[in-house]
């Protein structure tokens, strides 16, 4: 039986009338922001569009139905102004050994060394191609989409379309947009096939729309680059895009080392690298006791330690920047060189174990990149995220101030800076 309302017939119509008024408040910015955003379609996208070579018929399907996603993450609403996230979504940034969990690795390299059997001939030919070894392809394949499992939920013209409209970095998304445009256009993909991941990425390798332009190759021989279904074509485009971004062949990744005290931890950077036989007299030296092999004594290498003092220790060569080229993260191309090795010769974890660190926000990151910025240190812009700038510039305020650097943000350095 449905209950009948005790309140007062005058009280229940002013109640009913200020919900009212409270829904319609909270229902109004999303219309003008759906205004908006076609008008910027129209007067300020579709005018380059054009220009660039995408036809009518081509724009209006990919925005057919398409209006803001505004869940989607670091968006600038309509009067608003820019701000550090409080929170980081990208995972490449969190707590170190979180990254490095071993049932996500451990899926990675299990799951490489399948295929590393079942795709042979392919891999042999992707690494005699490009000079990439197999296990570098199969563990980026891996940790980008579980091997071609992982669903891609989003409309990739929605999420590009509403990240160039909104997004703290308007015109890297712009750029993303209008090649994504000019795919469906030349007929590189069906429109419907523009599925993504949050970011705006695209198929089994993740490529944004400018990598697939530049990267993308057909590997099968079926004269088409077909990343969403296509094994070889996916595995010939990895190795292709870090053949293009300067995989040195017949050099590792790099090696976990022990770095004594005497040796700072500020002088991380791959603007400070040195031979690695020079690395050796410093006393550095590899955690399974080998010295490191001739052809890389003599080549430069760079001292990298992503949690500072309070996790393993490397010395890395060119070619991890280039699998940092992928993803512009440390621990990323950590995860695929380390995934890579236990691909290649079994699940052997690092030697170094990663420390307790204080749990931060983002936005206290960017604090204390502020307060290093104003002491006169490069931290590589106050973005929030501890990348090695602003891990030696800790280091390096830390041995000035008299204290033994650790090279890595906590709680007391959030507050002293």
């Amino acid at each position: 039986m449905r209950r009948r309302s005790i309140l007062p017939v005058k009280l229940r119509g002013l109640l009913a009338g200020l919900a009212a008024l409270l829904l319609s408040a909270t229902a109004a910015p999303a219309a003008p922001i759906d205004d908006q955003f076609r008008t910027w379609l129209a007067k300020d996208l579709w005018p380059e569009a054009k220009a660039n070579g995408v036809s009518k018929s081509t724009f209006d399907a990919a925005f057919a139905g398409v209006t803001p996603n505004l869940k989607l993450p670091d968006l600038v609403l309509p009067g608003q102004k820019p701000q550090t996230p409080k929170k980081q979504h990208q995972a490449e940034f969190n707590a170190p050994a979180n990254y490095f969990a071993e049932k996500t690795i451990g899926a990675v390299t299990a799951g490489g060394r399948t295929r590393a059997g079942k795709h042979a001939k392919i891999l042999a030919a992707v690494e005699k191609k490009f000079g990439v070894p197999g296990e570098v392809v199969l563990a980026i394949w891996g940790r980008e989409s579980g091997f071609g499992a992982a669903k891609m939920p989003h409309d990739a013209f929605e999420v590009l379309g509403t990240k160039a409209f909104l997004a703290t970095r308007k015109e890297m998304f712009r750029k993303e947009l209008l090649a994504g445009l000019l795919m469906v256009e030349q007929g590189l993909v069906q429109r419907d096939a523009m599925r993504s991941s949050w970011a705006g990425a695209l198929g089994q390798p993740q490529f944004l729309p400018t990598s697939f332009l530049a990267h993308a190759m057909d590997f099968d021989g079926d004269r088409r680059a077909d990343i969403w279904n296509s094994v070889p074509d996916t595995l010939g485009s990895i190795a292709n895009y870090l053949s293009h971004y300067g995989w040195q062949k017949g050099r590792d990744w790099g090696f976990e080392v022990i770095v004594p005290d005497s040796v700072s931890c500020a002088l991380e950077g791959p603007d400070r690298g040195r031979k690695i036989a020079d690395w050796a007299a410093m006393g550095i030296r590899r955690v399974n006791g080998k010295p490191f092999p001739a052809n890389e004594l003599r080549a430069e290498g760079f001292l990298l330690m992503p949690a500072g003092r309070n996790g393993p220790a490397f010395v890395v060569t060119p070619n991890f920047y280039v699998l940092k080229a992928y993803n512009e993260s440390d621990l990323y191309a950590l995860f695929i060189g380390h995934g890579a090795d236990r691909i290649a010769s079994g699940d052997k974890r690092f030697a170094g174990r990663w420390g307790k660190i204080d749990s931060l926000y983002r936005s206290d990151i960017a604090s204390l990149q502020r307060g290093l910025e104003r002491k006169g240190y490069d931290v590589g812009g106050a973005d929030g995220l501890p990348g090695y700038k602003t891990r030696r510039s800790i280091g390096e305020w830390q041995a000035k101030n008299g204290q033994g650097p650790t090279c890595f943000p906590d709680r007391a350095l959030v507050g002293a800076l």
